[in-house]
This record gives structure tokens, C-alpha cells and sequence, in this order.
């Protein structure tokens, strides 16, 4: 294959130095994985290699520009994961979301696959905003009929007695998160006209006792904060033709027993059977502000030395 040289302007709005990285660690990824010729000048970027190569590394730069305009920096594992997104292509076809980490490629492919998916991880890893990708997108292509988004309304610090208004309104703070994914996805008339005719249905956790959801694709966020009990009820509404996807943090349970935690048990009891998939996502899936990342890994060495020292 013939090789080509190409020029790649760095916007004057991006910070060089968050570009490139510290010593030109990104410069020297580039060259490595893409095995081509990189030369800055100004800002700049010249690319000498195959064809192919080049036209990949300028898509990858692209992305680069993006995530430096949004959060400042980007390091040598958002480039490969940005690479990673290109090469690999998966997708959530209609509302065209696209993973950002390898965990997150595996979480999409998971909820394609089976029918019960746990998604288990930290804040900022996208849990619940692709669930709900995944579940708009299931609705679009008429795979379901229906999509069910369940909460547990576990107080965190605030009684629910204590908030005004009636039983909706008390719980309505609690299914916020879920209305900002999915307001994502949609616009919020769209979605009142879905809510309106059933097709979309928000409602805390123990709105399901009793029911068999069929042809549906229901999410139960924030899972950590489900009993033993309640988890068990919830698994046991799957109807025919439904998928179901659980999302939780394992290290935010605001139970007052750890252990009574449905989703903390649900790994003991439901791994390894047919048909049930539980993906981990770690800090290295979060893509919030790079403080989060930092956060979550300071809260990770805390308890490591907490349980070190019992």
C-alpha cells in the first residue's frame, strides 16, 4: 500500500499540552500503534504512513480534539479506546451511541446477546445511560413493545415522609437520573406522548409486585439499594419476549445492612446460568469529568487499606 502525507490542524482552542500529552506520550502512542511518521509543528500535526493508517490516526485525533475541548486532557488510554471505538464499530444503531471504553463494547454486546444483563460499576460509567440507549433503540426497531425503568426510592440521607407533595411527587426526585438519560434519547414531548400511551412507564420499584411484563425492555437502576427480596420479586415480573437490564454500584449501598443487598447475593446465586450476563465496569470505564476517575480510585485505595488493616 502506497503511503500518503496528511496535515492535521490543531484547533487554537485546544490546549496543546492536554493534546499531546506530558512528554509527547500521545504523539509517541500514535507513532507505535499506527506505525507512521507524526511531526508537529505549531499546531500542526504532519502524519506520513500507509493510506489507511493515516486516514484512522486523523479520525482518532478528531475524537482527541473533542475530549480535550470537553475535559482538558486526554491520555494515552482514551486514545486507544478512541481507536478501539473505530476499529471495532459497535454501535447503538438508532440513537448513535457509541461505546467509549472496551468495558463499555462489552456491555452493549452483552445486552444484545442475552436476556438478563447486571451491569455492575461506578459512578460515571455509563450503567444506566446506555441501558437506556440500548432499551429506546429495542422500542425503535419494534423488538419490544414497551420500555419499564425501575428505581428503588432508598432514602440517603432523607425521609421520604418528610418531602412534600403525594406518593409520585415523593418518589419523583428518586427517578430523576432515569428522566435525564432518556431526555437524552428523545425529546421531553416525545416522551410524555410515549408516557401518556403506556410504551414508556417510570415508576419506583414497588409499583411491580404483582406484575408479568411481556414484550417489554425493563431497566432497574441504582439495584445496590434493592433487598434480597425485592430482587427476587422483580426478577420473577420478566415476561415473554422482555429483556431486563440491573445496574448498580455495590460500593454505594445505602441498605443499613450491606449484606441484605439483592444485588450484592444475585452474584452468588444467578453467575454462570445460561442466558445471564454480568458485566463489571471499573474507573478506567468512567468518562465524566477525569476528577471522577481520580475520585473513585482514591475511594478504592481507602477501602483496601481499611480492609487491610481489620
Amino acid at each position: 500500500m502506497l503511503e500518503t502525507i496528511s496535515r492535521f490542524k490543531i484547533p487554537n482552542s485546544v490546549d496543546l499540552v492536554g493534546f499531546i500529552g506530558e512528554y509527547d506520550s500521545n504523539l509517541k502512542t500514535i507513532k507505535k500503534r499506527f506505525n507512521i511518521n507524526v511531526k508537529l509543528t505549531d499546531n500542526e500535526l504532519w502524519l506520513k504512513g500507509k493510506e489507511e493508517a493515516v486516514k484512522r490516526v486523523k479520525e482518532v485525533l478528531k475524537m482527541m480534539t473533542e475530549k480535550v475541548l470537553k475535559e482538558g486532557s486526554v491520555d494515552v488510554r482514551d486514545l486507544l479506546n478512541a481507536e478501539e471505538k473505530i476499529t471495532h464499530k459497535t454501535k447503538i444503531e438508532g440513537v448513535g451511541v457509541f461505546p467509549k471504553t472496551l468495558g463499555q463494547k462489552r456491555y452493549i454486546e452483552a445486552m444484545q446477546k442475552n436476556d438478563l444483563i447486571f451491569a455492575i460499576g461506578p459512578a460515571g460509567t455509563g450503567k444506566t445511560y446506555l441501558a437506556v440507549a440500548m432499551a429506546v433503540e429495542s422500542l425503535r426497531r419494534g423488538e419490544v413493545q414497551r420500555i419499564v425503568l425501575a428505581r428503588p426510592a432508598v432514602e440517603a440521607g432523607e425521609k421520604l415522609g418528610f418531602l412534600p407533595g403525594d406518593m409520585l411527587e415523593k418518589v419523583d426526585p428518586y427517578l430523576r437520573p432515569l428522566y435525564d438519560s432518556i431526555f437524552d434519547m428523545m425529546s421531553p414531548e416525545r416522551f410524555n406522548y410515549y408516557r401518556e400511551k403506556g410504551t414508556i412507564e417510570v415508576a419506583p420499584l414497588a409499583y411491580m409486585r404483582g406484575r408479568t411484563l411481556n414484550s417489554a425492555f425493563i431497566i432497574l437502576d441504582e439495584a445496590q439499594n434493592t433487598t434480597r427480596g425485592q430482587l427476587k420479586m422483580f426478577l420473577t415480573r420478566m415476561g415473554f419476549g422482555s429483556k431486563v437490564v440491573i445496574t448498580g454500584d455495590v460500593t454505594q449501598i445505602d441498605l443499613e445492612n450491606r449484606e441484605d443487598s439483592g444485588l450484592v447475593q444475585s452474584r452468588k446465586v444467578l453467575e454462570g446460568i445460561i442466558g445471564v450476563e454480568f458485566i463489571y465496569l471499573t474507573k478506567e470505564d468512567v468518562v465524566r469529568n477525569p476528577l471522577v476517575k481520580r475520585i473513585v480510585k482514591a475511594y478504592e485505595d481507602f477501602e483496601s487499606e481499611k480492609k487491610a488493616s481489620e
